[in-house]
C-alpha cells in the first residue's frame, strides 16, 4: 500500500505542478490581453483625435472651396463686362476715326 501511496503522492505532485503551469500561463495571457486592450484604447483615442482633424479640415476645405467657386464667379463676370468695355471702347473709336475722316475730306474744315 505505500508503493500505492507513493504513486498517488506522485499523480498529486505532477497534478499540482501542471496546475501551477496552466496558471503561470493564464497570468502571461492576462498580461498580453491588458497590453492589447490598453494598446486598443491608444489607438481609439488617437481615430477620434484624427476624425475631429479631419472634420475640421474637411470644413475648412469646403468653405474654401466656395469661396473659390464664388470668386470665379466675379471674376467670369469682371471679365465679361470688362470684354463688353473693350467691345465698346473699340467701336467708339471706329466711330470717331470714321468721323474725323469724314471732317477731313469736308470742304468746310480745308486749309486755305
Amino acid at each position: 500500500m505505500t508503493q500505492q501511496g507513493a504513486v498517488l503522492q506522485g499523480y498529486n505532485n505532477e497534478l499540482v505542478k501542471c496546475i501551477e503551469d496552466l496558471c503561470m500561463q493564464r497570468e502571461d495571457l492576462n498580461k498580453q490581453i491588458q497590453q492589447a486592450e490598453e494598446e486598443r484604447n491608444k489607438l481609439q483615442h488617437e481615430i477620434q483625435v484624427l476624425s475631429e482633424q479631419l472634420e475640421r479640415v474637411c470644413e475648412n476645405l469646403a468653405q474654401k472651396v466656395a469661396s473659390r467657386n464664388e470668386l470665379d464667379k466675379i471674376l467670369a463676370e469682371t471679365e465679361a463686362a470688362y470684354m463688353k468695355i473693350l467691345d465698346s471702347s473699340r467701336t467708339l473709336l471706329n466711330v470717331l476715326k470714321k468721323e474725323v475722316g469724314s471732317l477731313r475730306h469736308s470742304p468746310d474744315l480745308k486749309p486755305n
